[in-house]
């Protein structure tokens, strides 16, 4: 599961769209709320875990939240995450190009159960009338590329908490949004104790493996023959990869267009990929055969040494657990990649 771009980058638009073709996944919709179990211990997480009001700030200003929330609806594609981390079931949730990939994630099938929220829009394209009827008490829209009049017309429904103030559209941070979430739900020590547990497991990870600080390592993708995408520092990806300890190569940072979480470049500048680890997220055998097939890829160092690692979106869902990058996905894709990443010797 790759993450979209903003409007600016119609590249990663069409990238995202070939991977949730590619998904196929089915689920039942239906509107509902109320307490998640703990991801903690599966027990309820308490309510009235804070006090109220809260104030929130965010890209289009702050935001009071005068009571605990009972009804949420999250509108960034990852979202949910961090609130059923915290205990509470989103009544609703954006689509990613009519996939409905809700209660599938290994990650969050148990906090779902049954439970699954009402669609309410599609990406960015939300459906006013849809999100009114829920009669929500709070909106997230933090892994989003909300406008500003978008958060206005909301606002007169519910409060909302948009994207992080100093961070571009779905370039924030996995504990930045966390911890906004929590201060929102009135769960803010929860959601430092969740941010805390994940660094220890990066922290674990790069005791485990010192010699991955020497190491250069890249992330990508390619939906396009003779097309290639490598993503920035500030894409969750890119920046899951870090925190397990590796380096990242700045040439792909260089090579990005200002605003852009991807470089996006041809064959013949494929050896920006030569670095001394590199993994692709790909949909399938077909996309991988025809990345290994490519001449110029066949010459690269990385490639002859056997250095390079193909990570499936789905089944197992790895790519799209560190694709996602939050508090619920991280300690299954750390699960899954790193016995993949210590096994290249």
């Amino acid at each position: 599961m790759s993450h979209p771009s903003r409007p600016a980058a119609p590249g990663l638009a069409r990238r995202l769209a070939g991977v949730l073709a590619a998904l196929g996944l089915a689920a039942t919709v239906a509107a509902c709320g109320g307490d998640a179990k703990s991801p903690a211990d599966g027990s309820p997480s308490p309510a009235g875990a804070g006090s109220f009001p809260v104030t929130v700030d965010h890209k289009y200003g702050s935001t009071t939240v005068k009571a605990e929330p009972k009804k949420v609806v999250t509108l960034g594609l990852s979202d949910q995450d961090a609130v059923l981390a915290l205990g509470v079931r989103p009544v609703g949730s954006v689509d990613w190009f009519k996939e409905k990939p809700y209660g599938k994630w290994p990650w969050t099938k148990a906090l779902w159960g049954s439970s699954l929220p009402q669609v309410v829009g599609e990406r960015d394209d939300y459906t006013t009338e849809k999100i009114a009827a829920l009669k929500p008490d709070l909106i997230i829209a933090q892994y989003s590329g909300m406008k500003k009049e978008q958060y206005e017309t909301l606002s007169k429904i519910a409060p909302v908490v948009a994207q992080p103030k100093g961070h571009e559209d779905y370039l924030a941070p996995w504990p930045v949004m966390t911890e906004q979430t929590g201060k929102a739900l009135g769960r803010q020590a929860k959601a430092t104790e969740l941010v805390a547990g994940i660094k220890a497991k990066f922290e674990a990870v790069r005791k485990k493996h010192p010699e991955w600080a020497n190491l250069t390592i890249a992330v990508a993708d390619s939906f396009e023959p003779g097309k290639f995408s490598a993503f920035t520092k500030d894409d969750p990806k890119a920046a899951f990869f870090a925190d397990l300890g590796f380096r990242l190569s700045p040439n792909i940072d260089k090579l990005a267009q200002p605003g852009w979480n991807v470089a996006e470049f041809s064959a013949e500048k494929v050896d920006l990929l030569d670095v001394d680890r590199l993994v692709w997220v790909t949909s399938g055998k077909e996309h991988d055969d025809r990345i290994k097939a490519e001449p110029l890829y066949q010459k690269l160092k990385v490639v002859q040494g056997k250095k390079d690692i193909f990570v499936p979106y789905q089944d197992p869902d790895v790519g799209a657990a560190f694709s996602f990058n939050t508090v619920l996905s991280i300690p299954y894709a750390i699960e899954q990649m790193e016995p993949l990443l210590a096994g290249i010797k």
